[in-house]
């Protein structure tokens, strides 16, 4: 009995929290704004958001031909999906974001950074496509987030 209470004890941290590891293994180069590797284990809800885009809760196109300003309200937008979910940017194990121009890549990068801030970033995929589809979007990025299970 007082066996299976210490293991009960030692695994329940484990059983009943979802855990995210992160890792950026020596063999691979060194990322820039991405992990390499993100692992989840226990028990946890995974939240996957569409693609989103520069448009307002109107439907209106924010930012123009701005890649910038397209990109705040991207990431508003994922802001507001998370938060629906019960998740935070905290919370977002990969990210795939599709732009039009590489050239504005780090335009990008610098919104994506006030919105991750000082966290960890996630996996993640940058490429270039021809077009959205609408063309006026300049980026799209969608996201996969794991939160506890009861959050």
């Amino acid at each position: 009995m007082r066996s299976t209470l210490m293991i009960v004890w030692l695994l329940l941290p484990r059983l009943v929290f979802a855990q995210v590891t992160r890792t950026n293994p020596p063999t691979l180069s060194t990322p820039t704004g991405y992990t390499h590797v993100v692992e989840v284990t226990g028990p946890m809800k995974t939240v996957y958001l569409s693609g989103q885009i520069a448009l307002d809760k109107s439907g209106n196109l924010v930012g123009g031909s701005d890649m910038k300003a397209q990109a705040e309200q991207v990431f508003k937008n994922l802001q507001a999906a998370l938060a629906a979910a019960g998740a935070t940017f905290k919370d977002v194990v990969k990210m795939n974001t599709y732009t039009t121009d590489m050239s504005q890549a780090p335009a990008i990068r610098e919104v994506r950074t006030k919105y991750f801030g000082g966290a960890t970033p996630p996996a993640s995929t940058l490429v270039q496509v021809v077009h959205l589809a609408r063309p006026e979007l300049l980026l799209e990025i969608e996201a996969i987030a794991v939160v506890p299970a009861g959050k």
